[in-house]
């Protein structure tokens, strides 16, 4: 290559990428190390970054902070609809990265570079998540990934950073670390096989809060505005105040077991006290103010929202049907649920809304009714039992025996 080609390069500052920034500069480019900030990055955190890729030779750093977009575009609605992959885990990495990939291709037009390159191996989903998207939208850059190409093992990626004289800690090559405004991901050693959870020291956050606390949040159409009472500029802001809180209790700990798109069976640790702690206490309040059948068909239309976004598949036109849905449900769920957090868990406790489908005037569930009477009732139940009484007289040799 007689002049250096411009790569930019999808750039956390993990193993993987800091071996990227290495090869992909010995092999003649210019690499624009690109962090794409979707939440849990302090300025501080985002200065050691730059320092880290300039050292190892990019030749330039650039962090985008994609927090608004992210949340606007994307985390309202895995709220809205409760999205808990497997039941488990709430996509805070694979809601990620299609919002990472689209930042990187304007930058990339930005500055006409010709290549872009990611970090992902070749046996996990976030590879056809970035792929998929420079496909879509821009087929003519080319995309480079070292990990994938080469089948490196972590192993393999410290020792070459290593033997160009750089320090490489081994216990943190053990684990892949994603962190993230919904959740940080944590991969690698146990989670490669399906015996054994984290050990204690692996997880990024320790329990140091011993005392239960009485916690409340306030939702107005469905977004969360207030904690205790204190009121937050943006929703961002208070998923970021929510995860300090939540990770002084070590809350929203797991590890989920699910299908990757490639077809294997996949083991991630994660930890996301805000997302897990604003789903369940959303989820609580949409109990109280939405009826049976609006509950009902948002729990489907949700589970596909949540895997095609899991399965890279967020530009499909039917995604935004879904959240047109998703947010005409949101009118009247409004309120305050109140909850403690206790070490390693949390509890709800109830909810306040002037929108409580158990309002008491109707009746009380097992005590009184009071917007019917006893003989209304009874003919209720007998026109409801209808369908079966019919079948059964017609069909007296099904009866159940």
């Amino acid at each position: 290559m007689n002049e250096k080609s411009d790569v930019v390069l999808a750039y956390s500052g993990g193993l993987d990428t800091s071996y990227c920034v290495l090869y992909l500069q010995e092999k003649g480019f210019n690499v624009h190390a690109v962090h794409i900030n979707t939440g849990g990055f302090d300025d501080n955190e985002v200065a050691e970054l730059d320092k880290r890729a300039m050292d190892m030779g990019a030749v330039t750093f650039l962090s985008i902070n994609n927090e608004q977009d992210y949340y606007a575009k994307c985390l309202r609605y895995l709220l809205y609809g409760n999205i808990l992959r497997n039941n488990t885990y709430p996509l805070s990495v694979s809601s990620e990265r299609a919002f990472q990939a689209i930042a990187l291709l304007e930058y990339t037009e930005e500055i006409g570079a010709s290549h872009v390159a990611h970090g992902s191996t070749g046996a996990g989903n976030d590879q056809i998540r970035f792929d998929s998207i420079f496909e879509s939208l821009a087929a003519h850059v080319n995309v480079i990934t070292p990990i994938r190409d080469q089948q490196l093992s972590r192993k393999e990626e410290i020792q070459y950073i290593r033997d160009r004289g750089f320090e490489w800690n081994q216990a943190k090559g053990d684990y892949s670390i994603n962190q993230g405004l919904w959740g940080t991901s944590i991969g690698g050693k146990e989670t490669l096989a399906s015996r054994y959870t984290l050990p204690e020291d692996a997880w990024p956050n320790h329990c140091t809060e011993e005392s239960p606390k009485e916690l409340s949040i306030t939702f107005s159409k469905g977004q969360a505005i207030e904690l205790n009472g204190e009121r937050f500029d943006t929703p961002v802001a208070l998923i970021k105040a929510l995860n300090h809180l939540g990770h002084r209790y070590a809350i929203g700990r797991d590890v989920h077991v699910g299908d990757t798109i490639i077809g294997i069976k996949g083991r991630v640790a994660f930890e996301a006290p805000a997302a897990l702690i604003l789903i369940k206490s959303h989820e609580l309040l949409e109990k109280h103010t939405l009826t049976k059948w609006q509950i009902h068909w948002k729990k489907q239309l949700a589970d596909w929202y949540g895997m095609f976004l899991h399965e890279a598949k967020y530009f499909d036109p039917v995604m935004r049907n879904i959240e047109g849905f998703l947010t005409d449900t949101q009118d009247t769920v409004s309120g305050t649920v109140f909850l403690q957090l206790h070490p390693y868990r949390f509890q709800l406790i109830g909810i306040a809304s002037e929108h409580d489908l158990m309002n008491s005037d109707f009746g009380q569930y097992g005590e009184t009714n009071k917007a019917w009477t006893g003989d209304d009732a009874k003919g209720f139940t007998k026109i409801y039992s209808n369908p079966e009484k019919i079948y059964y007289s017609i069909n007296p040799k099904q009866k159940p025996r």
